[in-house]
């Protein structure tokens, strides 16, 4: 039987409940037996700062999904070469477990943004891409992705969308209010609230 494995990458900085909601969601939409979590080390497509270490996203991840036995957390992309580039994540993974089937989340925004990424054309190859909505976020015309990739490549990239919910929750907003000393405790799991105040992160 062959093993289905997504992947659910990102900053995570910090992982929130709209993470966490989706990645349990993609568990059952998905009839998956393994999720996991790939914090990147430093995202060729954002700024790095006010970026935790790579540790510290990594020990908040193991803890917002420390009760979750089929949500797994990589640290794949922290021990490679910085900076983190998804075809080099998805090659590993198939040298790794040759005949597993690949899926890779992502989210709207970033299918919208797919023509620019590191041999986006590869990484399509290696794995089914799963889009996961955004509040607020319309993919498109994805005009570029239809010239490299095809018509029907195309469409079958828009067919495989989440039913996910869309938890309106930002990353970002939580660090500007940790800096503001506002409570975060209904937007990250908490045991990652904790970890934060333990630790004086994005202070």
């Amino acid at each position: 039987m062959i093993q289905r494995l997504a992947l659910f990458g990102g900053t995570f900085n910090p992982i929130h409940r709209g993470h966490v909601a989706v990645a349990r969601a993609a568990l059952d939409e998905l009839n998956l037996r393994e999720l996991r979590l790939v914090p990147s080390a430093v995202p060729p497509h954002k700024a790095a700062t006010d970026l935790a270490t790579g540790d510290d996203r990594l020990a908040m991840c193991r803890l917002a999904v420390q009760d979750d036995r089929h949500i797994t957390v990589s640290d794949l992309e922290l021990r490679a070469p910085a900076p983190s580039f998804t075809v080099n994540t998805l090659r590993d993974l198939k040298r790794e477990q040759p005949g597993a089937d690949l899926l890779l989340l992502v989210g709207a925004d970033m299918l919208r943004d797919l023509h620019l990424w590191f041999r986006f054309q590869e990484i399509v190859r290696l794995a089914r891409l799963v889009t996961m909505p955004r509040p607020g976020v319309d993919v498109g015309p994805l005009a570029e992705l239809r010239s490299a990739l095809g018509e029907g490549a195309v469409q079958r990239l828009l067919a495989d969308v989440l039913h996910t919910p869309l938890v309106d929750v930002s990353s970002t907003d939580i660090r500007r209010r940790v800096r503001a000393g506002l409570p975060i405790d209904d937007l990250v799991p908490p045991a990652v609230a904790g970890y934060i105040r333990e630790h004086r992160l994005y202070t």
